[in-house]
């Protein structure tokens, strides 16, 4: 009974508008008041309190959110863009397409879908809308581009969850590589797709050369592609070499792309300190919510809801695979209106309890989780990737979430793919240890 308390407050306090990681803090607080007496509590908070200062793989955290301010403010990310498109500037929906090759490059560099997504809605969707592409297309292949930030190493969820479950970040980012590729080239097959069913989605290059538009005002310029291909070499190389941890590669990430920025003669003082200040804000927002998601697993973890789900499944008789594809559903739902962090911190130290009980690898379990949490990052109605395109290109969520609907089915192919084949996650951590 104390449990259905637990979360029915805990509901409560998002409905009505309290920020999660607050909310999470408060359901926790609260219910261990139902369950325990004022000492217990004292030492519950000082141990999350201990436990989230001195936590050294924390620091990941701001360092990769870091990097990709840098890369955004500095106008490499902008750059990259230009580039990409010059690549696929002949084909129809060519510049649809640059956003996925551009989002991929991005995500290799940096772990923050959120500014993944606001580096390049400026960088391509005044192109896109003056070449004629759908609005709500254009909106939803920028917010679906952005995800890719997620899944493909670095990524910040990874890290989340490695931190909750104590399983290698390094194996973690490794798993994520394969499955992140894969769903970059569905995005780009759905265009090319999209735009043969729908010709309106996207103009005709052909068209659009003969009248010497296809450059197109924001795109005359010359892309640079070496900085973030530096980036992702220093980022990838030292992590998979095993010279840094993840913690120390995104440092040495967020001093390159600073470095590289101030060779460019790109970073000035004030977009310098608006990057350091995004930083502080999406950090904060982050470590709240695992601070109070720590509180509220507490609580969860004195009601012993973990053993007694074991317990039910075992004297139920479900198979292994019918529990996985229940877990699959209730993440999907639940990514339509939490955020993902919020999620993954949440509910993580029961899944993987539970499901590493029946036999499920944990860094393969991983890896379905943050599928999840990206297709949750474009559903509505919460997606956040969709309100971020749409709020700085003032296209309405509408027509956004309209646009992304046709990259939702490619996601869950894929999330098919990883469920049914686990070799495809686990064939780099087991080759390269």
């Amino acid at each position: 009974m104390d449990i259905f308390v637990g979360i029915g407050l805990l509901l409560l306090l998002i409905v009505v508008g309290v920020p999660v990681g607050f909310a999470l803090g408060l359901a926790g607080v609260i219910s261990l008041i139902m369950i325990t007496n004022l000492s217990t509590l004292a030492g519950l908070l000082g141990q999350v309190v201990h436990h989230t200062a001195s936590n050294y793989v924390l620091l990941t955290i701001p360092m990769f959110v870091l990097m990709a301010e840098f890369l955004g403010a500095s106008g490499i990310a902008k750059d990259l863009m230009i580039a990409c498109n010059r690549l696929l500037k002949k084909v129809k929906g060519g510049l649809a397409m640059a956003c996925v090759l551009a989002g991929s490059i991005l995500a290799a560099a940096s772990g923050s879908s959120t500014a993944s997504v606001a580096s390049i809605s400026s960088a391509a969707f005044p192109t896109m809308k003056a070449l004629g592409y759908d609005e709500g297309f254009s909106i939803g292949t920028i917010a679906i581009a952005g995800t890719l930030a997620i899944m493909i190493p670095p990524s910040i969820a990874f890290v989340v969850y490695g931190i909750i479950t104590e399983e290698s970040i390094g194996r973690l980012f490794m798993a994520g590589l394969i499955p992140g590729i894969l769903t970059a080239l569905g995005y780009i097959i759905t265009i090319a797709i999209a735009v043969r069913l729908w010709p309106h989605l996207a103009p005709d290059p052909k068209a659009l050369e003969e009248r010497g538009r296809i450059d197109g005002a924001e795109l005359r310029q010359s892309g640079r592609v070496w900085p973030v291909v530096i980036l992702v070499v220093i980022v990838l190389g030292a992590l998979y070499s095993g010279i840094a941890t993840p913690t120390e590669v995104g440092a040495l990430g967020a001093f390159g792309a600073l470095v590289i920025s101030l060779i460019l003669r790109r970073m000035t003082w004030g977009s310098f300190t608006a990057a350091v200040g995004k930083t502080l804000r999406t950090t904060s927002m982050i470590v709240t919510i695992i601070f109070g998601a720590l509180l509220f697993g507490y609580f969860m973890a004195y009601t012993h809801i973990t053993t007694a789900m074991i317990e039910w499944i075992a004297t139920a008789g479900l198979s292994p695979y019918v529990v996985l594809l229940l877990v699959v559903a209730v993440y999907l739902v639940l990514g339509m209106f939490m955020d993902q962090f919020a999620i993954i911190v949440l509910t993580v130290p029961i899944t993987y309890a539970v499901m590493t009980g029946l036999g499920f690898d944990g860094i393969w379990l991983g890896v379905v989780i943050v599928k999840t949490a990206e297709i949750g990052l474009v559903s509505p109605p919460l997606g956040l990737n969709v309100y971020i395109a749409s709020g700085s290109t003032g296209v309405s969520t509408k027509k956004g979430f309209a646009g992304v609907s046709l990259f939702l089915v490619i996601d869950l192919v894929v999330l098919a793919l990883i469920i049914s084949f686990p070799a495809m996650t686990l064939f780099l951590p087991d080759l390269l240890g």
